[in-house]
């Protein structure tokens, strides 16, 4: 293997690992972040790949392994979620302001927009180690999430190794840069989905609005006593 010299420094925390267990500790890392416990996945991936750049290990060997190990581990939390995911979020879900109500929320937006958020779930931190276990909460079909999840899996594994083995030791500098601007870009997105709510939420009471005066003019334009009144005079 190289000397630690040569590698970036956020990769030193996982080369003794990756020295002592090789392509293994790949494997086994991946594995168990892709169902959402916390572990260096992304790293050991980027410092593997580090490595077949010196060559010294072989880089279809270390993508191959990354992809498979991923796409094992999310399905593993997916079945995780689906098994037991609903009665843990209904007793403590509370706890972190996961309610039943919101639970529900997720479902539908799961329904109208899972496939996308399971793709880009591997580039997010949070996202990459529970989109799985969210999936199977939500009741996403099972070939649906396999589908999407194996393009996400294939995306993130070939841009990391990809980018890691073609920049080497200048990844460190590379990723220090992209560290710095993380917590502003997040901010701007963050600020960005928020505003995107809130004016849809504005253009759907806008339209709900306008239709029920609609409404109200077509029933009184036709002499139809309108709806309100008819209930009021009923009761």
């Amino acid at each position: 293997m190289p000397p630690s010299a040569e590698l970036p420094g956020f990769l030193h925390t996982v080369a003794p690992i990756l020295d002592r267990w090789g392509y293994l500790a790949i494997g086994g890392i991946i594995v168990v972040e892709s169902f959402g416990v916390p572990a260096p996945g992304q790293t050991i991936m980027a410092a593997a790949s580090v490595y077949a750049g010196y060559g010294r290990m072989n880089i279809w060997v270390v993508a191959a392994i990354c992809f498979v190990t991923a796409v094992v581990g999310d399905n593993i939390g997916y079945w995780i979620g689906l098994r037991g995911g609903r009665k843990l979020v209904n007793r403590w879900g509370k706890y972190i302001l996961v309610t039943p109500a919101r639970l529900a929320k997720a479902e539908q937006f799961f329904a109208r927009r899972g496939n996308r958020i399971i793709v880009i779930a591997r580039f997010i931190d949070g996202l990459r180690q529970l989109n799985g276990v969210i999936a199977g909460i939500t009741r996403m079909p099972w070939k649906t999430f396999l589908l999407y999840n194996a393009i996400g899996a294939a995306l993130w594994v070939g841009f990391w190794c990809t980018l890691a083995y073609q920049l080497g030791a200048n990844l460190g500098p590379i990723m220090g840069k992209i560290h710095h601007y993380q917590w502003p870009a997040i901010g701007v997105l963050v600020l960005a989905v928020a505003t995107y709510v809130v004016l849809h939420v504005r253009h759907i009471r806008r339209r709900r609005a306008r239709t029920a005066a609609e409404i109200r003019a077509a029933e009184e334009s036709t002499g139809t006593e309108p709806a309100e009144a008819r209930e009021q005079t009923q009761a």
